[in-house]
């Protein structure tokens, strides 16, 4: 009984001092651009050219590929725009991505089908993120782009609305 005592108590520290660990970089330079490149699952906050953060991702859970239609479970490819920001997400945090395009509207418009919509960028699952040591390990969104709370927060704080955002496949 002591063993597990000990481990409950572990974890509780952990999840109450996560937040504070996170707050030591109170100031975070604004991102020019967001870079997501998929196959490494890697999101990058870029400045001058240059990629002064990265954060591990996790994607749709069917992630090759460009998103093309709704539930098609594809995080998109291309060139978009974070457009807003969203504190009362079902997840923690989320930047909504401009997807989809007057472009692929059209397109999908033209051959009958539904582009999707309600990109994000967001963190953990409201409710869910003492799983947190899980959800980086596999693509479970719907075609958004997951990061951890902590990251979230660092992103958050980054990311101005307007910044363009690129996501490679």
């Amino acid at each position: 009984m002591r063993l597990s005592w000990s481990l409950l108590i572990l974890c509780y520290t952990i999840f109450l001092l996560e937040p504070l660990s996170a707050s030591k970089n109170l100031s975070i330079a604004k991102a020019q651009k967001v870079l997501v490149v998929k196959s490494k699952r890697k999101l990058y906050l870029i400045r001058y050219g240059k990629v002064y953060r990265q954060y591990s991702i996790s994607l749709g859970g069917n992630p090759i590929g460009a998103k093309e239609r709704l539930n098609d479970q594809k995080t998109p490819e291309g060139h978009y725009i974070l457009d807003f920001k969203n504190l009362n997400s079902h997840f923690y945090r989320s930047i909504h991505i401009s997807y989809p395009t007057a472009k692929q509207k059209r397109r999908a418009r033209r051959e009958g089908f539904n582009a999707g919509g309600d990109i994000m960028i967001h963190g953990e699952p409201n409710g869910w993120e003492w799983l947190s040591f899980i959800w980086r390990h596999f693509d479970w969104t719907s075609g958004c782009i997951a990061v951890s709370n902590s990251d979230m927060r660092e992103i958050w704080k980054a990311v101005d609305i307007g910044t363009p955002i690129e996501i490679k496949p």
